[in-house]
């Protein structure tokens, strides 16, 4: 088999077909192909410089990345297009980022390698994945694997897209409500201070405290940003530990933990509808399968059960232990599994928990909206109180004269 080169990072100067030019760095295999690459776009090649693998590490493909690329070998692939030419064109309808990799893997199909070989060799695949387009190439329904990926990457999407929303909102509205809170305790607090202060108007011990705080902030406001600063670097640092601890919370807090529960179960019966409609057993998509599953209970329930179905357990039995799953979910497993129908089934199970996440986190958002006035509230509240307890007090004297 002919092997083909790795990788290699690039620093390009080319020549745009209507004049002027263009920089950037770009993957490819040799200068040779990199000149290729570009002629595609209709950029003449002038310049290049290799650089060191950890100056520009290839970008990650993405889930919607393999999902354009499902979707775009199962039209082709269904219509009788050879493999190698379906990548080709795929390779033209991706992001810039990704069409070498897909190139890489052209490359390596037409060499003679398995389309398995090709992800694996590329990197960039996660297991499921070249799971199932194994199980594809067993079978000799490639087109119907892409398809089924692409679908399941769809819903993944959907499901992401929903968490994403429960935690970029409540983000966004605290961000804003701190923002405001400093601005006014840097730069109208302290005015309002100065001014009551030459008016020899004497202020409640709160105001003192806050228009003393705002004043400090403002002399002090470059040790705030390198404060600020060095907190936002050691975030950035920490954040796989920042990341684990907020995962571990969501999975016991009232209401989101059913959201969370929810979201991994999509996750898990779409990649087993997947892998079993691919021709692959029971017992070999779990394994793969529960990779995909980070809720520590249900994923320790799932082990079990795999490894007790390989020794030899029935499966309809092995369910009804499994009580991270809501008891109708078992119920709908175990008819299934004794008609001989797990592949409808999981399909099933996937649409109706990628529902589920969504009727949960709009039922949840509904429930964060008030609370997180009340959070705006107590942040911008307090500073008005302490601006308005001195005003009251200098109209209550005004009053009396």
């Amino acid at each position: 088999m002919t092997r083909v080169a790795g990788p290699t990072s690039f620093f390009y100067v080319a020549m745009r077909a209507r004049g002027g030019r263009r920089v950037g760095v770009r993957q490819a295999t040799t200068a040779g192909a990199l000149s290729e690459s570009l002629r595609r776009e209709s950029l003449l090649l002038m310049r290049w410089w290799k650089l060191p693998v950890w100056i520009a590490p290839e970008p990650k493909l993405t889930l919607k990345d393999q999902q354009s690329l499902n979707e775009q070998l199962a039209q082709l692939l269904s219509r009788g297009v050879p493999l190698v030419e379906a990548l080709e064109v795929t390779a033209s309808t991706v992001r810039n980022v990704t069409k070498p990799r897909i190139m890489r893997m052209r490359e390596r199909v037409a060499a003679g390698s398995s389309f398995a070989d090709a992800c694996v060799a590329v990197g960039g695949f996660d297991a499921v994945t070249i799971a199932v387009y194994r199980g594809a190439e067993r079978t000799g329904d490639l087109a119907g694997a892409a398809k089924r990926l692409s679908e399941t990457a769809r819903r993944q999407l959907a499901v992401a897209g929903k968490a994403a929303t429960l935690m970029v909102y409540p983000a966004i509205v605290l961000s804003i409500s701190l923002i405001v809170a400093v601005g006014m305790l840097m730069f109208v607090v302290p005015q309002l201070g100065s001014a009551l202060a030459k008016a020899n108007i004497s202020l409640p011990r709160y105001s003192q405290i806050v228009m003393g705080l705002g004043s400090w902030m403002r002399q002090h406001a470059t040790l705030l940003a390198l404060c600020a600063g060095g907190a936002l670097v050691a975030l950035i640092v920490v954040r796989r530990a920042i990341l684990d601890l907020i995962a571990s919370l969501s999975r016991k807090t009232p209401l989101l933990k059913d959201v969370v529960l929810a979201q991994e179960s999509a996750r898990f019966f779409a990649v087993m509808a997947a892998m079993v409609r691919s021709g692959i057993t029971i017992a070999d998509a779990l394994g793969v399968a529960n990779q995909a599953v980070t809720h520590p209970a249900m994923r320790t329930q799932l082990e079990k059960l795999r490894t007790r179905l390989i020794s030899g357990g029935l499966l309809a039995t092995l369910i009804e232990e499994v009580k991270a799953l809501p008891l109708a979910t078992r119920r709908l497993l175990i008819a299934s599994e004794r008609s001989g129908d797990l592949d409808a089934a999981f399909n099933t199970l996937a649409a109706d928990m990628a529902d589920e996440v969504d009727k949960r986190s709009a039922r949840l958002l509904a429930m964060l909206e008030p609370l997180l006035i009340v959070v705006m509230f107590l942040v911008i509240g307090s500073l008005l109180i302490s601006i308005l307890l001195p005003m009251l007090t200098l109209s209550g004297r005004v009053g009396r004269r």
